[in-house]
């Protein structure tokens, strides 16, 4: 990884990381707390952004890979990394594999929600 590589991907994260901070203030001040709005307006967000960038990028293979890492593994990858499980799904299923579609999904969703629970309880048991 080279020094642009790397002020690509900090100064990315640091707006994305910026406006996950600021989406989650807005959506505790204006919105009920029955489900985790901020979270999943980021997810919903990022997701509909990585779409419009991959596409984008598809039909524009100019756009210099500095760009496109400031975008996705910078901005997005701060915002959310829900963004990019959405898209390796959609590819996956554009792609007719739905065994390996269906078992990402399974693995992404099911696996993370056991792991922040995992780290949770395991937090709660060996700080007492």
């Amino acid at each position: 990884m080279n020094l642009p590589t790397i002020i690509a991907v900090a100064s990315g994260g640091a707006l994305g990381a910026l406006g996950r901070v600021f989406i989650f203030a807005l959506s505790a001040k204006y919105l009920n707390d029955y489900l985790p709005w901020g979270t999943i307006i980021v997810n919903l967000i990022g997701s509909f952004i990585i779409g419009v960038a991959f596409a984008y990028f598809h039909y524009n293979p100019h756009i210099p890979t500095i760009i496109k890492t400031f975008i996705i593994s910078g901005f997005l990858g701060a915002l959310t990394t829900y963004s990019t499980f959405a898209i390796e799904s959609f590819f996956l299923l554009e792609g007719g594999k739905m065994t390996e579609a269906l078992s990402s999904i399974l693995i992404n969703l099911i696996g993370s929600i056991m792991l922040a629970a995992i780290g949770y309880l395991g937090y709660l048991h060996f700080a007492k």
